[in-house]
């Protein structure tokens, strides 16, 4: 067993050492149950300080890979994580407790285009006539690719955004790697992250995307993987711009090794266009386009194209899984696509949407709240104090979600998210709860919020501290 650790480690730093026996307990080699050999006798074999083996040690525990037992010495784990320390878990309200459920950051079900007439189209029409079949249908692949923002090598289709981030986390990512994310950016990557022991990389965002001198310093990192929002980012509602788009390829094309995931949550009824940095870089980039927002929860698809060696290696290892996402629906979301009345319901939503988001703006500047929603459905505001916010809207019968999930390390505020997409009326009453909550006195009601839609004509501004001239979130200017 020692020489076996002993002969797996090429890099004697603890992160080294770990990701050592990381591997050894995905391969195997080490499986669960094992008894790992004392922290003085690594070190004696590797001749480092027993300092550096217990570092490794505790990167290990904090992974959930070993558990040490007192005097029965230290094993191997079977990796898990309780539900309640997922940051997933502590994002959404008790929508029994609470009538204006707003922390959910799902569509609203009315703007959904009907499911019905798809559905009595397709009929019983024979969809699957073999399990070694492609996974993507010929016909929706062919949709896809027309409404791809770069020419993908490969097309696939998975159950949903969140499954397709898992795959490819799972697929690329490897204990002790350092990946680039956004800050903040959406929790439940955060947790795909730390479930298989990844080192999350956070880089600040102005209202054009992220920052490219926060990429820059990021790489100095050598991280494996960057992964972005590149339409209405959750929490923020940011859009990247073709030009920080751009920006951000020119930096990572020296570093060939680093791929790029780019999860389009969003998809139709996105206000802003479909911007990728796979128009420069194609052969580095995945990109994932939901249609859970635009389309339907229910239909649990997301599309997945990007670089062969990658996306083949998603498909081929679902074949020893659910082998491919049910051909039924996606044969209603080819449906979906090419039937104009469900382009023109889709784009209906979006302007509904956008709506929604302008009213709320403009009402919650008029109390001197600070926030942003770009695009999308989602809202972020900044509050004097978290907790007392949430418990603040909760005494008015509404959830929001806490910003501290959304968050890699502070941005200088506290901020909660609502999910402004499901407000349908009353904009100016939500907005003096929300103002009460905020901790922020009323401003003159002549104030107007500037447009959201679209990034300011100024140099933008980053989204993680306040700058000098404004004052704390929450305060009267």
């Amino acid at each position: 067993m020692l020489q076996l650790i002993a002969g797996a480690v090429d890099d004697r730093t603890a992160r080294g050492i770990a990701a050592a026996v990381s591997r050894l307990v995905h391969t195997g080699e080490l499986p669960a149950g094992t008894r790992l050999p004392t922290v003085r006798s690594v070190a004696q074999a590797l001749g480092i300080s027993p300092t550096t083996v217990s570092e490794a040690w505790r990167s290990l525990a904090s992974a959930g890979a070993i558990q040490t037992r007192g005097r029965s010495g230290t094993f191997v784990l079977t990796p898990t994580r309780p539900r309640q320390k997922m940051r997933f878990s502590r994002l959404v309200a008790n929508p029994s407790t609470l009538p204006h459920d707003f922390s959910t950051g799902v569509p609203d079900h009315d703007l959904l285009p009907d499911l019905a007439p798809a559905l009595r189209r397709i009929g019983d029409t024979r969809l699957t006539t073999s399990y070694l079949e492609d996974p993507v249908l010929p016909r929706l692949e062919v949709v896809l690719r027309e409404r791809w923002p770069y020419p993908p090598q490969q097309v696939t289709v998975v159950d949903g955004a969140l499954d397709a981030l898992d795959r490819l986390v799972g697929a690329s990512v490897r204990f002790g790697a350092h990946v680039v994310v956004e800050n903040p950016t959406f929790p439940p990557l955060l947790d795909l992250l730390e479930s298989v022991g990844a080192v999350p990389v956070p880089v600040s965002m102005d209202a054009a995307g992220v920052e490219p001198s926060a990429l820059a310093a990021a790489l100095e990192q050598s991280p494996t993987a960057v992964f972005l929002q590149p339409r209405a980012h959750n929490p923020t509602g940011v859009s990247t711009t073709p030009q920080r788009a751009a920006d951000l390829a020119a930096l990572l094309a020296g570093h060939e090794s680093v791929i790029v995931v780019e999860d389009d949550h969003i998809g139709d009824i996105a206000t802003a266009p479909a911007v990728s940095l796979g128009a420069h870089l194609p052969d580095r980039v995945v990109h994932v386009r939901s249609f859970s927002k635009s389309h339907g929860p229910d239909l649990r698809l997301a599309a997945v194209g990007g670089p062969a060696a990658l996306v083949t290696a998603i498909a081929d290892r679902r074949l020893l899984g659910p082998g491919w996402s049910s051909r039924v629906l996606q044969a209603v979301l080819l449906d979906l696509l090419t039937d104009p009345a469900t382009v023109r319901a889709v784009a209906a939503a979006r302007r509904e949407y956008a709506r929604r988001r302008d009213l709320l703006l403009a009402a919650l500047a008029a109390h001197g709240v600070e926030a942003t929603a770009a695009d999308g459905i989602n809202m972020w505001i900044a509050v004097r104090d978290q907790q007392v916010a949430l418990v603040t809207l909760a005494a008015h019968g509404i959830g929001a979600a806490p910003g501290a999930p959304f968050e890699v390390r502070p941005l200088g505020g506290d901020h909660i998210r609502v999910t402004v997409g499901l407000v349908r009326d009353s904009f100016e009453d939500l907005a003096a709860i929300l103002a009460e909550a905020a901790g922020a006195r009323h401003r003159a009601s002549g104030h107007r919020a500037r447009p959201c839609t679209a990034p300011p004509a100024d140099p933008p501004r980053p989204l993680t501290a306040p700058p000098a001239d404004r004052p704390a979130p929450g305060r009267l200017r």
